[in-house]
């Protein structure tokens, strides 16, 4: 597999000449100041690419290219915005950047309540506390008949929450599930935000009454619409799984379980719909067999998420390591039947002093740079398996 990092531009405290020294050699990036909905211009494209390739690396994946909210529900401005989408996707293919990442997620792009959970060792990772994240919703959002989406025992556990809940603690949960964790992608929420709860309220409601069916006919009309332009131009789309893999927010989500990756790549069976394989929002689902999918679904990945997830009972769910023997599995999948598919590390700890660079959410130097030296690691044995 190709060893890329995802970078966020030249204002990235990471810098492209630190990625070359330790062994990327593909740049994951977007044109993140052109706002959602715009078309990326063959300047633009270009500007960046020569960027990157001054540096002696190359721009091998888009991340992403934003699918506006009025694609996923529907809206008016429907074909406008796809029609956009097509001239920026042709814009990618002539400057010869050949992979789109992309989500369907509606509103909410990911979902952690914690950015800094304690690990034993003294660093630190994301974490998804769900009875936490029940409180953002029945207490926070407000959100009508909330309660009935969660079990009784993450009520339960929400209700001691709530009983000693202060100010701080409910700014803290706006702050890392809707504005953090949001508002560095193109989110729909920016850091700039002064009242990001009735923004993402509003939000919400354009989605009211959408069911799964709904969503994923909306998704289809997207792919028709977009794929004969990457065939044109031979680009691989792949959509990311939904993080977590579940329903949340009252909010449909389509791209989470066999079943799911199955409908959407059957919906349009063009090789140029594909996956991105992110073992760890999948694995954030304790119904998905990560390494039995990675095999199941390699000939259609265009693109992998190397991390994974440990899920707990009671339906938490945090980052695990890199050498978790899944990801090892899942990493000799691709090392041998997808030679040459770009991967990037993914969402890695906090340590040696990350913590206080303000590097985005799941994105630490140190931390990546040690999974990406665990991931070259299994790829090298898996290399030496193979002779």
């Amino acid at each position: 597999m190709e060893k890329t990092w995802r970078w966020f531009g030249p204002k990235d405290p990471i810098t492209l000449d630190m990625l070359r020294q330790i062994g990327v050699e593909g740049i994951v990036t977007a044109l993140h100041h052109i706002p959602n909905g715009e078309v990326w211009s063959l300047d633009e494209v270009m500007r960046m690419k020569d960027y990157i390739e001054a540096s002696g690396l190359r721009w091998s994946v888009v991340e992403s290219l934003p699918v506006s909210e009025a694609i996923k529900y529907a809206g008016p401005d429907r074909d406008l915005l796809i029609e956009n989408y097509k001239e920026s996707l042709a814009n990618l293919g002539r400057a010869g950047v050949r992979t789109v990442c992309y989500n369907f997620m509606p509103v909410l792009d990911w979902a952690r309540t914690e950015l800094e959970y304690p690990n034993g060792d003294g660093t630190s990772n994301l974490y998804f506390n769900k009875a936490e994240f029940a409180y953002f919703d029945c207490h926070i959002l407000g959100r009508d008949n909330a309660r009935a989406d969660y079990d009784e025992e993450t009520l339960r556990r929400m209700d001691e929450i709530a009983s000693t809940m202060d100010e701080e603690g409910r700014r803290r949960l706006v702050d890392n599930i809707i504005v953090k964790t949001q508002g560095f992608v193109n989110g729909n929420i920016s850091e700039n935000d002064l009242k990001p709860v009735e923004k993402f309220r509003e939000l919400l409601a354009l989605y009211d009454g959408m069911t799964r069916d709904d969503l994923r006919a909306n998704m289809k009309y997207f792919l028709e619409a977009i794929i004969p332009v990457c065939r044109e131009w031979d680009i691989n789309m792949c959509v990311h799984p939904d993080d977590p893999p579940r329903q949340i927010l009252g909010l449909p989500r389509i791209v989470t379980s066999d079943e799911d990756i199955q409908w959407f790549l059957d919906a349009v069976p063009d090789s140029h719909n594909g996956l991105t394989f992110c073992a760890g929002s999948l694995s954030a689902g304790a119904h998905n067999d990560v390494p039995a999918l990675a095999r199941k679904y390699a000939a259609r990945t265009h693109f992998v998420h190397a991390r994974i997830c440990n899920v707990l009972p009671n339906g938490d769910f945090r980052e695990a390591s890199h050498l978790d023997a899944r990801l090892i599995d899942v990493v000799r999948t691709f090392e041998r039947e997808r030679p040459g598919v770009p991967m990037r590390v993914d969402h890695a700890p906090l340590m040696l002093g990350d913590e206080k660079m303000g590097y985005n959410a799941g994105y630490s130097f140190h931390g990546r740079m040690l999974a990406l030296g665990m991931v070259g690691g299994i790829m090298a044995t898996v290399n030496t398996e193979k002779q």
